[in-house]
């Protein structure tokens, strides 16, 4: 038996589609602003991130890169969710090493490796800001921050950031910057909301 569908009927499934489009959009919103790092001439790379989300958010299956060049980590802070596994790239034509005193990572060390090999470790622990350093060159330092969720952003070298399609409710937004003291926001996201939040960050 073969059914036939009225132009009403898919005037009616397009019109479902388009409120639970509607529901869904008005369900969340944005929030944006500027950093700015009191004693540095540029803001980029602060980190803005809601400190938690209900629900689970698996990690992305494409794994986040650090890379080793010019003798620097690359970026020098990395995001990402909880569960990543972070593939750490020599680009340099020097030996690099990768370890972390930081205990919520497992104090690990990967050892090291020349130009063009990569090794990995996964981040499993949510909160964890993990301490990234090479014991061949102790001038190079980078951070990875392990969050619950991926409502975050970097500032840009202006020191504008925007977090998008946040679920509505009540959230504690964060801004982290290595060796300045980070500052904690409550905020309310209710339907559609467009927040403005301009932060000034100290030093230690």
């Amino acid at each position: 038996m073969r059914f036939k569908f009225s132009q009403s009927y898919y005037y009616l499934v397009n019109l479902f589609c388009f409120f639970i489009f509607i529901f869904n959009t008005a369900s969340a919103g944005d929030i944006k602003g500027k950093v700015h790092i009191n004693g540095k001439k540029s803001s980029q790379y602060a980190l803005i991130y809601i400190e938690h989300v209900d629900g689970s958010f698996p990690p992305p299956s494409k794994s986040p890169v650090m890379n080793q060049k010019d003798l620097m980590f690359m970026p020098m802070i990395l995001p990402i969710l909880a569960g990543s596994k972070v593939n750490f790239l020599n680009n340099d034509n020097v030996l690099h090493n990768v370890f972390t005193p930081s205990k919520c990572a497992g104090k690990f060390n990967l050892g090291t490796w020349p130009k063009g090999e990569i090794r990995s470790h996964t981040f499993n622990k949510a909160g964890c800001f993990v301490t990234i350093l090479c014991n061949v060159h102790p001038d190079m330092q980078a951070w990875i921050a392990v969050l619950q969720n991926p409502y975050f952003a970097q500032t840009d070298d202006k020191g504008n950031f925007e977090i998008k399609n946040i679920p509505n409710g009540r959230y504690e937004l964060k801004v982290w910057y290595p060796f300045y003291k980070s500052k904690s926001i409550n905020i309310i996201i209710k339907d559609l909301s467009n927040l403005q939040e301009d932060i000034v960050l100290q030093k230690k």
